[in-house]
């Protein structure tokens, strides 16, 4: 994995925005707040060219850029972490509607490593989260190959990861489609996927942050998760086991 042409991409899944939503500044906030010193106080203008933003907090609170609330970054090209959020049209379960997606990335070093598991947490709380994960960009791509269909999208998931179903057949919306790196589980995701078991789970506990509304940011391998690496690629496929009904594959097991 190659850390200076890759990032921590983090994205978070949570029901759709209505109108008066406070959550876009929330976010906003929270992300700064899990990064002293961050200022998200600029965008990008259609010529690509950094923005500032000086009534930053009034301009995200009344945007509703693609049903979400647009882009924010820092002003720093050698550490760029940027936030945005959309609505994504597409039901997060069997008949779901709409929701409400929030993509935040960070820099693969240090600098972005260290609070990534805070930050992750800070935006899932004020998203009032589903659930949501924190993986390199590079990671994340290939995770993306695992979820197949026979007839839309057939083929092998990498690596012998196992298959993963399209969201139209996942029960909840709760329900997880994927493992990240770092994981935001939701009290209610966290009921559904069986988590925590102590007996089980005491490692993944080790790692493990309790949030204030009951979930968990739960985090798969103690560096950042790299496929190349054996020790990884095994932790991924124990908690795929572990979790059955994350992507949809209990449902799967039981009608089969």
């Amino acid at each position: 994995m190659d850390v200076h042409s890759d990032k921590l991409s983090i994205i978070v899944k949570a029901p759709a925005l209505v109108s008066g939503d406070t959550r876009p500044l929330a976010i906003v906030h929270g992300m700064e707040r899990a990064l002293p010193g961050l200022r998200l106080g600029w965008t990008l203008s259609e010529k690509g060219d950094i923005v500032a933003l000086p009534g930053r907090d009034e301009w995200v609170a009344a945007s509703r850029a693609d049903g979400g609330f647009p882009f924010v970054c820092n002003d720093d090209d050698n550490c760029p972490m940027t936030l945005f959020g959309l609505e994504s049209p597409n039901g997060l379960c069997t008949g779901g509607g709409p929701h409400f997606e929030i993509h935040a990335a960070l820099p693969l070093d240090a600098v972005g490593i260290a609070p990534a598991a805070d930050v992750l947490k800070e935006i899932g709380e004020a998203a009032h989260a589903f659930w949501g994960d924190a993986t390199p960009l590079s990671v994340g791509a290939e995770i993306s190959r695992q979820t197949l269909d026979p007839v839309r999208k057939p083929g092998s998931p990498p690596r012998g990861l196992p298959v993963l179903r399209f969201p139209e057949y996942i029960r909840a919306p709760e329900i997880p489609h994927r493992l990240g790196w770092l994981n935001y589980w939701s009290a209610a995701a966290s009921r559904a996927i069986g988590f925590p078991d102590p007996a089980r789970d005491a490692d993944l506990l080790s790692r493990a942050r309790s949030t204030a509304t009951g979930g968990w940011v739960v985090q798969l391998t103690d560096a950042p998760l790299d496929l190349d690496n054996p020790a990884h690629l095994d932790a991924l496929k124990w908690a795929y086991e572990r979790f059955p009904e994350i992507g949809g594959r209990a449902q799967r097991a039981a009608v089969r």
